[in-house]
């Protein structure tokens, strides 16, 4: 095992307790083993999903009912991670070709390796998945100043060239990849992508690269549509000062959208999709939900005949995708990535990054 000088016996780290209990105090510093990877985090970002967490969404900590918890309490929050190679086990120097000092990332599940979907090389699908900053046996994440990557990560060596807050929107990005992948775009297509949050806007990029005939973005926030414009957005629009349904008929002779794709994270993005899209369209869902959404299923079926599909993180080439769009600078991540915080300010950093006004992608560093 190879470990670089003075790594001290605890750290500081970010622990999600329950909603609204976040804890930022000290911890051991994880050990490793042969087949291990001790990671000096460098930054980790605040995803969507960890201000639902924190704001108690009953999807992650279940509702005492029918709704079964997905988080451990006590875990350390955060799968939007990256960091460089503190110590390593001889075993995973081997498997992964890393050394001290290279900077890695792990994927955000940890899958078991012995399922039906993941012996078919679906692993993503995972029957016992696990997801860093969720489960606190297998995958503590990263809102800490190190992590540890297991036997069962997935790892990816990731180039210094890309600077470390833009190297954090890794993940966000391979999720991006996956779903836009999943929607099957055309040069032909009229494409919708709802939602300009950080992962909307890597949709958006990634849609342009396939070059469809018109390209729209969809928020209630003008500064992000703003955001959409610079990205490429061909036309952009705010549904809260216009029927985007009807507008996005004008631009397609009446028929609507031939892809939809909603990264909301909110029940007005489903039933503002199934108005703008065409019959026999693709509509291509992404995101967590805070609640339920009800939906005419007559519009999916019986009246539009549409294909829907589900994405459901990085799948399975979205890392090393990202990472090399990410390093030819295919992805302009500068205008994703707004605020860089210490993981000490962790509240306000989670403030602004759910409430979007001022923000889009927020990083937590801990060494600032």
């Amino acid at each position: 095992m190879k470990s670089l000088p003075r790594i001290p016996s605890t750290m500081k780290a970010l622990l999600a307790y329950g909603g609204y209990d976040y804890r930022y105090m000290d911890i051991a510093v994880p050990q490793i083993n042969e087949d291990e990877i001790l990671i000096k985090v460098e930054d980790c970002g605040i995803c969507a999903g960890d201000t639902k967490a924190y704001h108690g969404a009953e999807v992650y900590w279940g509702n005492g009912k029918d709704v079964k918890p997905f988080m451990d309490g006590s875990v350390v929050a955060g799968h939007e991670f990256i960091g460089t190679v503190a110590a390593i086990g001889d075993n995973a120097a081997r498997k992964w070709g890393l050394e001290l000092g290279d900077r890695a990332i792990a994927e955000q599940i940890v899958p078991c390796g012995e399922c039906k979907f993941c012996k078919e090389g679906n692993w993503w699908m995972c029957q016992h998945q696990h997801i860093h900053g969720h489960q606190k046996i297998v995958a503590e994440g990263g809102m800490a100043q190190y992590m540890k990557y297991t036997v069962q990560d997935l790892v990816h060596k990731v180039p210094k060239s890309i600077p470390a807050r833009n190297a954090a929107l890794i993940e966000p990005l391979a999720c991006a990849v996956h779903t836009v992948e999943r929607a099957g775009i055309h040069f032909k297509d009229v494409v919708v992508v709802a939602g300009m949050g950080p992962i909307g806007l890597c949709d958006l990029q990634l849609a342009k690269l396939k070059n469809p005939k018109l390209l729209i973005a969809v928020d209630a926030k003008d500064s992000r549509l703003e955001a959409a414009r610079q990205l490429g957005a061909d036309v952009c629009l705010n549904p809260l000062k216009c029927n985007a349904a009807d507008e996005v008929r004008k631009l397609s002779d009446g028929y609507g959208c031939d892809v939809y794709i909603n990264v909301t994270g909110h029940p007005s993005g489903c039933v503002q999709g199934l108005d703008m899209i065409r019959k026999l369209g693709t509509f291509v869902e992404f995101g967590v939900f805070g609640s339920d959404t009800t939906v005419n299923w007559s519009v999916i079926g019986d009246r539009k005949e549409i294909d829907i599909h589900g994405a459901h993180i990085g799948g399975q080439h979205g890392y090393e995708v990202a990472i090399s769009m990410l390093a030819k600078g295919m992805i302009q991540a500068d205008k994703i990535v707004t605020h860089e915080i210490p993981l000490s300010d962790w509240k306000r950093a989670f403030d602004l990054a759910y409430s979007g006004e001022q923000s889009i992608k927020v990083v937590l560093n801990p060494d600032l």
